[in-house]
């Protein structure tokens, strides 16, 4: 925390753009714009598939559809920019995180904290309008990724990773919510897809990062424990995925297939890696294969789904 003051008080020093032709760029850094469009697509994708298996329409359905997509958004736009106010000191340090507009001082540190709460309220309000259910289980996500991984678990543990990991698995109940309860067996499903998907996904990135990682002083799995006890992890959490498109065989013959197929494919990957020489290359694989498995994943989803809409 003496470090996160140091940095606020040399942000005080700094003049202040006058012509901020960067704003828009500061704002997509600031709400890290890569990892909310990632939340908020099984956000959608649970909206969609929720009015097929519920038979439900959208013209009944598109104000409360809006109100969930934006509320959604905004809260978890809040949670990003709270993390971004909190973790100053480890961006300041880290390569890939030192344009962010709170070490940059584009933006003081007492005006990013405000934005994360305003971004906050104002999502859970619309959320609010729309039922309990929804804005349950967003403020899980939400208080997850805060409180639980960012203030607490972030610095202490390597379990981090799992801890953070509920925060993105309940996207698509949030949007399943929106047209009915989501006690239901897809979107249950869709949440262990995304639960055990992020930690094999985080563990490649904190690889490929693994000595900025150890600079901050962050104890990310790869820095404690090594490479190969990482592998062995993402293997196992890797198998875990094979049985889940079983459990939505409601999708269709082709979602089963793709997904067993794409299962298949990065288990082969990930067994490479133990006779891999080169392993931060095998990370960066591993990691363009979670992010386009995850996308494939939810629009055929979606896709397999939109024929039967009312």
């Amino acid at each position: 925390m003496k470090k996160k003051k140091e940095l606020e008080n040399a942000q005080k020093q700094k003049v202040p753009q006058k012509n901020n032709r960067f704003l828009l760029n500061d704002l997509k850094l600031l709400v890290k714009s890569g990892v909310l469009i990632a939340n908020v697509l099984p956000v959608l994708a649970g909206i969609v598939l929720a009015l097929h298996f519920e038979d439900a329409s959208i013209q009944n359905h598109w104000i409360n559809m809006i109100l969930v997509l934006l509320g959604s958004t905004l809260a978890m736009a809040g949670a990003l920019v709270i993390n971004n106010w909190f973790d100053v000191d480890i961006d300041s340090i880290m390569n890939r995180t030192k344009k962010r507009p709170t070490v940059t001082g584009h933006f003081t540190l007492k005006q990013v904290l405000k934005i994360g709460i305003g971004l906050s309220i104002v999502g859970f309000g619309l959320l609010l309008l729309v039922n309990w259910e929804t804005t349950l289980y967003t403020f899980i996500g939400w208080f997850t990724y805060v409180f639980l991984y960012t203030i607490w678990s972030k610095r202490r543990y390597t379990l981090n990773t799992i801890i953070g990991s509920v925060s993105g698995a309940v996207t698509p109940l949030i949007g399943w919510a929106t047209i009915g309860t989501a006690v239901h067996i897809v979107p249950l499903t869709l949440f262990l897809f995304l639960f055990i998907w992020q930690i094999p996904h985080t563990f490649a990135i904190a690889m490929k990062k693994c000595e900025e990682y150890r600079a901050a002083g962050v104890p990310m799995l790869p820095v404690v424990y090594g490479f190969n006890m990482t592998k062995r992890q993402m293997a196992i959490y890797i198998s875990c995925l094979l049985p889940l498109p079983f459990l939505l065989s409601s999708l269709g013959i082709t979602f089963l297939v793709t997904a067993t197929i794409l299962n298949i494919g990065w288990i082969i990957l990930v067994f490479a890696g133990f006779k891999t020489k080169d392993d931060l290359k095998w990370a960066h694989w591993n990691f363009l294969y979670s992010v386009n498995y995850l996308t494939i994943i939810f629009l055929l989803a979606m896709i397999t789904s939109l024929p039967f809409l009312n």
